[in-house]
């Protein structure tokens, strides 16, 4: 029996992806902004836009899909479709399942952009032939899922997976969610940044913010961590180093607990830097297992799927659903 033909899409605070996809495959696609200050309804119809646009691309109607599947930031009531909340957004219990329902006259599911982008790779990326997986994106924050047991592990709360906010060092940096010592406030962009500029503000010089002008950026993005490091700039290393050193601090607890056979890193600056920016986190993780026999086995690697990863999984989330209902 073929995949189903379903409608992926990834709504993220900036971009807005929608995709034809059949298993591991995309057959169309469509991208806009997503402007999140215009509003709920604005962004909607942004989503119903691209969702149209990929339709037509395929020459079919929407009747040609099973499903639509949603992946969206924040916090996801899975079973109502609601986006209970999304900070990225602005939004707070945005019914989203029955809004796009309403738009598109079809059956929509929703779920968490991370969680789904994480199914996609550990189905058909760099998890795939795996049973035990943990996912973490490297970004303006530190994102996770969790693939147990060959299924997404969400908790009794749905909340499973916020990677980000494992306290790394105690009494630390303070996080953006309030708290203190997570590793999102020593290994994100956002923390990156704020780092390297502390360490100006002390006397200590950097081209990091000469490279963001020169490229038009209002923040610290991948491209300019990039060309940072190609500089030489000896702040973006030492923050490279510092992130590198948290994330395997990060990692090592993980695998303690979970002991997943592969680590997977995507987001932004893992696209650019790769497997060099990986392994240093490798060998700090190493020297905190616990179960030192066969963990040279446990892999980490880099995401294989990129931006298609978001579509892709929904395809991956919309076919077992649509299976377990049947």
């Amino acid at each position: 029996m073929p995949d189903p033909l379903i409608i992926g899409v990834d709504l993220g605070a900036t971009n807005i992806e929608s995709a034809a996809v059949r298993g591991g495959d995309i057959l169309a696609s469509d991208k806009k902004k997503t402007r999140p200050e215009k509003g709920v309804d604005a962004v909607i119809e942004r989503i119903a836009k691209t969702v149209r646009n990929t339709i037509d691309d395929m020459d079919a109607s929407k009747d040609d899909f099973e499903a639509l599947c949603i992946g969206a930031p924040g916090a996801v009531d899975i079973e109502a479709g609601v986006i209970k909340s999304a900070p990225n957004l602005g939004w707070t219990n945005v019914p989203l399942g029955d809004l796009l329902e309403e738009e598109l006259e079809m059956p929509v599911l929703v779920d968490n952009d991370v969680n789904i982008g994480v199914l996609g790779e550990h189905v058909y990326g760099a998890g795939k032939g795996t049973l035990d997986m943990i996912g973490i994106f490297v970004g303006t924050g530190i994102g996770g899922g969790l693939v147990l047991n060959g299924t997404p592990h969400y908790g009794w709360r749905g909340v499973a997976g916020e990677v980000g906010h494992v306290v790394v060092k105690p009494n630390g940096r303070q996080c953006g969610c309030g708290r203190y010592g997570c590793v999102e406030a020593y290994a994100s962009k956002t923390a990156m940044e704020a780092i390297i500029r502390e360490e100006m503000e002390k006397g200590r010089s950097t081209e990091v913010f000469e490279i963001m002008e020169k490229k038009g950026k209002q923040k610290l993005t991948s491209s300019v961590i990039e060309a940072s490091l190609e500089a030489g700039d000896l702040l973006m290393e030492e923050a490279i180093q510092n992130a590198q050193y948290y994330l395997g601090l990060l990692t090592a607890n993980l695998v303690n607990v979970l002991d997943p056979e592969v680590v997977v890193f995507g987001g932004g600056v893992v696209e650019r830097l790769g497997q060099d920016f990986i392994d240093p986190i490798g060998r700090t993780a190493r020297q905190h297992y616990l179960q030192r026999e066969g963990a040279e086995k446990i892999r980490l690697v880099p995401a294989a799927l990129g931006d298609d990863a978001g579509p892709i999984g929904a395809g991956v989330v919309a076919r077992r659903r649509l299976q377990s209902a049947i």
